[in-house]
């Protein structure tokens, strides 16, 4: 009977142990959660808010139902978007707003703009550095 004591004892430190890397494990697996998962969908949530902020009379939006449309008229919780060449009007919910068609293709023209300029950049730049690797001959 006495020999059954200190075998619990010892079982108890690598029971609580084991419950501890279970714990360790348990915390680290949802911190790779939070990351992996949760902060990239808040951060898409924050700039789709932002988005639906900055919508402005003009614009040509998409819907999540997939209506296109352009803003004619910017209401504090509804959006009026004009969705054929008749005229035909709707009102719909900004939380319904998808994309800002207007504001996606400015900034992928932009986006081109720069990688055109940073392109010719470098090849001024390496029509620079050709020429000064030239020896010059002299007579």
């Amino acid at each position: 009977m006495f020999s059954l004591i200190p075998m619990t004892a010892d079982a108890a430190q690598v029971s609580t142990a084991g419950s501890m890397y279970t714990l360790v494990f348990m915390i680290l697996m949802l911190v790779v959660l939070y990351f992996i998962m949760i902060r990239p969908q808040r951060k898409k949530e924050k700039a789709d808010a932002e988005m639906r902020k900055n919508v402005q009379v003009g614009d040509e939006i998409e819907t999540v139902g997939g209506i296109v449309g352009i803003i004619t008229k910017i209401e504090e919780k509804t959006v009026v978007i004009e969705t054929s060449s008749d005229r035909c009007k709707m009102r719909i919910k900004k939380w319904a707003i998808a994309t800002n068609v207007t504001a996606d293709e400015d900034a992928k023209r932009q986006a081109e703009e720069a990688k055109a300029a940073k392109a010719e950049k470098s090849e001024k730049k390496e029509k620079k550095d050709k020429s000064e690797d030239t020896p010059i001959e002299k007579d």
